[in-house]
């Protein structure tokens, strides 16, 4: 089996996961790993999300984005 038929499978088994508890444990094991292998990455705090909120907000209002229309004929070009 094929690495992008393997992360697929994994998504679907991820979304029909219905037990809290194990995600959590599953979620918390790998955002572990993640820190561990990328020691300077570091979660956004309460305020810095807040931040990136208002920011993408303001953006949005003043016209300053790419419709999905937009993004997929500037990917085309890759």
């Amino acid at each position: 089996m094929d690495l992008q038929t393997r992360k697929l499978n994994l998504i679907t088994y991820l979304a029909q996961i219905k037990d809290e508890i194990f995600f959590d444990k599953l979620e918390n094991y790998i955002l572990k790993r993640e820190i561990e292998y990328n020691p300077d990455l570091k979660p956004f705090t309460v305020e810095e999300l807040i931040n990136r909120i208002k920011k993408s907000e303001l953006d949005f209002k003043n016209g300053n984005f790419k419709s999905q229309e937009d993004l997929e004929k500037i990917s085309a070009n890759w």
